[in-house]
């Protein structure tokens, strides 16, 4: 007779595994500090009231009133919340989303061997670190969570006030983060795929899923909003493929991105080094039994895989927005695995392979996200140093930088300086009040230019000083 220990690792070594990695990822992401969006997101610290029109409508680019209410319990006392309750809420919601994974797989029926290798590959994936270290990156989290509640609450028979429950949850997800509406479609589609409904019944509730985004779109058009488009999120062609490229290596192919795509870090033989390591594992998931792709199932979970991160394609799509579509990928995962068993021994020597480059991987991302904090924190202060006194009205002139910024990890000095933004942070938001930014061309008399631009803008005495990035040194005119 089997330990009941022993049994309960068998079933769930993977939920194990995500339970005993939860303190060291939490610890590690608490020490990651603000940089680039985390100082001008909502889920930074607030000092308005909690409901006016800029928290809880639709506001410049988003709908997103989960987030107004991180900033206002964090501006009740941001030097002890911020960033540490946003850490902790991102690292719980993934957590959240791991085991509502194993709990998806298992619902569609995978062998439990290959549940677990799919629900650790989503828990560790370089992918997820994107979300899972950035400090605003709640929204993308519990977007997906309560997208995949939303299906698990799908699934169930049908009973009285089902569908206006459902069309509830994916609302609240939408409401997280605006890609969370897709699971107005991905539920049927998803379930349809895995015989869970007929194909009359996929068509009625697509129509439901419809009315779900009608309903949204018509909640925009008719509520007070104040809607901005940024030139990013304006869509064409080139755009479009760029960001299709993107989504399909970042999301199938598991190496490190830093090396090889930023160049002041860029190593290519390291990046071929955590490639090839991670290959031998995609090729057995993936490649050695591709005929286990060519299913319904597997049609209708690509379909989803590109529902769910189509609103990010047509717009940005960076390296964090690769998560929306993890647990599809997961899915595909748990499909090339069932061909396995957990006496697959090549099999399990890749997956071995996998998790370590994946975990080293891991680090060095988190490594550079930790000094990308730390360099604005380290501009902040120096800023403040130089400027001696609390100043109200800050002009801040920005010399470009030659390299731009690769996602969350590798950020531009001035934009973790949040555009002096971060100077608010270290006074306990005493000062500066407010500041208005400019940018110029690097050149050989870049420095030069930007100081006779602060000469003239203190000549017109609406700012009390300026203060010159260049690189990560800030000099201050007054």
């Amino acid at each position: 007779m089997k330990h009941p220990v022993s049994t309960v690792m068998s079933k769930y070594w993977s939920i194990v595994v995500v339970f005993a990695l939860t303190p060291l990822l939490l610890y590690a992401a608490l020490l990651i500090l603000p940089t680039f969006d985390d100082w001008t997101s909502l889920t930074r610290p607030s000092f308005e009231p909690l409901f006016t029109k800029k928290t809880f409508l639709f506001f410049g680019y988003h709908w997103r009133p989960f987030d107004a209410i991180i900033g206002y319990i964090l501006g009740l006392n941001p030097q002890l919340l911020f960033p540490t309750f946003n850490h902790f809420l991102v690292v719980f919601g993934h957590v959240a989303c791991a085991v509502l994974v194993y709990r998806l797989l298992s619902t569609l029926e995978y062998s439990r061997f290959s549940v677990n290798v799919a629900t650790a590959f989503y828990f560790i994936a370089p992918a997820t670190m994107a979300t899972v270290l950035a400090v605003d990156s709640m929204n993308q989290t519990y977007a997906l969570l309560w997208g995949m509640v939303s299906f698990l609450f799908y699934l169930k028979p049908t009973r009285r006030g089902k569908y206006l429950i459902w069309g509830l949850i994916v609302f609240i997800a939408a409401l997280c983060k605006e890609n969370g509406l897709m699971w107005a479609l991905i539920c049927p589609v998803l379930a349809y795929g895995y015989d869970f409904i007929d194909k009359k019944t996929l068509k009625k509730d697509l129509l439901i899923g419809i009315a779900v985004l009608a309903l949204y779109a018509i909640a925009i058009l008719v509520f007070p909003k104040e809607i901005t488009i940024h030139p990013e999120y304006v869509p064409d062609h080139m755009k479009v493929v760029r960001n299709c490229v993107k989504f399909l290596f970042i999301s199938f192919v598991t190496f490190d991105y830093v090396w090889l795509l930023h160049q002041p870090h860029r190593n290519l033989i390291l990046a071929a080094i955590t490639l090839l390591l991670s290959l031998p594992f995609l090729y057995f998931v993936f490649i050695r039994h591709i005929k286990v792709f060519v299913t319904k199932k597997m049609v209708c979970t690509i379909l989803c895989l590109v529902i769910a991160v189509s609103p990010h394609i047509l717009t940005v799509f960076s390296m964090m927005h690769t998560y929306a579509g993890l647990p599809f990928i997961a899915i595909l995962m748990a499909q090339g695995t069932n061909e396995y068993t957990k006496n697959s021994r090549p099999f399990l020597l890749s997956f071995l392979l996998f998790i370590l480059t994946s975990l080293c991987i891991d680090v060095h991302l988190w490594y550079l996200s930790w000094q990308s904090g730390l360099v604005g924190k380290e501009m902040a202060k120096e800023a403040i140093k130089k400027t001696h006194n609390p100043v109200n009205h800050v002009y801040v002139i920005i010399i470009e930088e030659e390299y731009e910024k690769l996602s969350s990890f590798c950020v531009i000095p001035y934009e973790a300086f949040g555009w002096g933004l971060a100077s608010q942070y270290e006074t306990n938001y005493q000062w500066p009040q407010d500041f208005q930014d400019t940018t110029i061309e690097r050149s050989a008399d870049a420095v030069r230019k930007a100081q006779e631009l602060g000469r003239l803008t203190l000549k017109d005495k609406k700012y009390d000083c300026v203060w010159i990035v260049n690189h990560s040194h800030i000099d201050v005119l007054k």
